[in-house]
């Protein structure tokens, strides 16, 4: 509902700022999105394959096998600086710059999201939280989502839902629907959720814990809570 609404206009915006395609991604028309717009189809391209290779353009845009994009795979939007490592696709992984926009656009407000660096991290963005925090001292500021729900930290289903409203927004189709094509959205949720909360022993359990730590530094870090 409104968290889709508000984010079809600002990852417009955000995209724009970042690739400054031409012509520019509409922030109201989604027709013109995904794997027909190039920089929407460079974000949704699955992290495995070269997007700037021009066969592998062609055959997602084709539906070509072995370049058919399903839920198996993790958008390069996910990534920081949108790149996957193929030695180690769990580096960057979940560090996306328009992915942490995102999530703090829906839970802490719009504009703290132009504070976001994508630099991987966070020590910007945590001194732009504080520099923030102590330029309204002493105002009445309208509090946001994460402060109505006492939400102080950085959860694993939040960020998957997040991941898949950028998703969605990057695509072009234009109402939500569970299934895209050969991509299942609740089977992608899922997958994330599993990443977080069902490591694959006690190392891979202390890098999502990390994982973790660094969101909620980058989103939530303050001297305060108000």
């Amino acid at each position: 509902g409104d968290d889709t609404s508000k984010l079809k206009v600002l990852v417009s915006e955000w995209v724009n700022h970042e690739f400054k395609p031409n012509p520019p991604v509409d922030p109201d028309d989604k027709h013109l999105r995904g794997f027909t717009n190039d920089a929407c189809g460079r974000l949704l391209c699955p992290s495995e394959l070269d997007w700037n290779n021009p066969t592998v353009k062609a055959g997602i845009r084709d539906r070509v096998d072995g370049h058919i994009v399903t839920d198996l795979s993790f958008p390069a939007f996910v990534y920081e600086k949108y790149t996957a490592k193929p030695d180690n696709l769990e580096e960057g992984l979940f560090k996306g710059k328009i992915l942490l926009q995102a999530y703090k656009a829906v839970f802490t407000s719009p504009s703290s999201a132009k504070d976001v660096d994508g630099n991987g991290d966070g020590v910007d963005i945590i001194q732009n939280n504080r520099r923030a925090r102590k330029s309204f001292n002493g105002l009445k500021v309208k509090k946001h989502v994460a402060q109505i729900i006492r939400m102080e930290k950085a959860s694993p289903r939040s960020i998957a839902y997040i991941v898949c409203q950028v998703r969605f927004a990057l695509s072009s189709v234009t109402s939500w629907r569970s299934v895209d094509g050969d991509f299942d959205y609740v089977q992608f949720w899922q997958t994330i959720v599993d990443f977080f909360e069902r490591p694959p022993g006690r190392e891979a359990q202390r890098r999502v814990d990390r994982l973790l730590e660094w969101w909620t530094r980058c989103v939530f870090d303050c001297p305060s809570k108000s």
